[in-house]
């Protein structure tokens, strides 16, 4: 396994449980957007790749026959299955799995979700072509994640910034770069649309384990960001507790041909 893969189980594992909390994560009404751009049908079988707290999964589960719950980090998964469980949902099932080799055989699922994770994968273009194999003819790849602005400097400066919260973070893409990834893995590009989320600074670092060093240092990032960056992250109270920043993310959806 590689470096950056151990890291991010280590770091997942070691703050599981408030991924399954988090309100970016649980409550996030970009949800039901995926819900209905998927439009998933109840003899579907699904996969949701690097699970996290598992709201993806629990989302899907009622529109659909079976979803399979998969993530890298065993602790994470654990956490994913009593979350999951614990609402009295049935469908779902646990994997551990590695995005970039997936343990399922071709053609196995009707529809596979990836929700605010691939960020943190060394080898995207792999974690797209696996998703794409492992989908029936017919089938929807649905991605949610971080997206870059399509200015390189300021998309370094912006996974600058994220990667000194946590050093798992590998990479963001801009949306040009994930529709090339789909359309080389054989997808057929449906939709794509791009939400703004804005964060609190102190509670998001905070989610990561952040010292009040590693905090001043986010808050002078902001603050010395070049226009560009500035612009995409749009800090506010910079340098208060108060400081709050804003990254986007992308939905993505390529069918696989039938």
């Amino acid at each position: 396994m590689s470096d950056s893969k151990s890291l991010s189980q280590e770091r997942f594992g070691q703050y599981a449980a408030g991924y399954v909390t988090n309100q970016t994560h649980a409550k996030g009404s970009e949800l039901d957007r995926l819900i209905a751009i998927a439009q998933p049908q109840s003899d579907w079988v699904a996969l949701d790749i690097a699970t996290g707290g598992g709201h993806t999964a629990l989302k899907f589960a009622p529109h659909v026959a079976r979803v399979t719950a998969s993530d890298l980090t065993p602790l994470m998964l654990e956490e994913a299955r009593a979350f999951i469980s614990g609402q009295g949902v049935t469908n779902v099932e646990f994997r551990l799995a590695d995005a970039e080799s997936l343990p399922f055989e071709d053609t196995a699922f009707d529809l596979v979700t990836c929700r605010i994770a691939p960020h943190h994968f060394p080898n995207v273009q792999q974690f797209v072509q696996e998703g794409a194999r492992v989908l029936k003819a017919g089938g929807l790849l649905l991605v949610q994640d971080q997206v870059s602005p399509e200015d390189y400097d300021a998309a370094r400066y912006v996974d600058a910034f994220e990667k000194l919260r946590d050093p798992s973070h590998f990479r963001v893409y801009g949306e040009t770069e994930w529709v090339n990834l789909f359309v080389a893995a054989g997808l057929t590009v449906e939709h794509t649309e791009q939400l703004v989320k804005r964060h609190d600074l102190v509670h998001w670092a905070r989610m990561q384990g952040n010292t009040d060093e590693d905090i001043e240092r986010l808050q002078v990032l902001l603050k010395v960001a070049p226009p560009a960056a500035a612009a995409w992250m749009a800090a506010g109270h910079i340098g208060t507790p108060e400081a709050t920043f804003a990254n986007h993310h992308l939905i993505i959806a390529g069918r696989k041909s039938a």
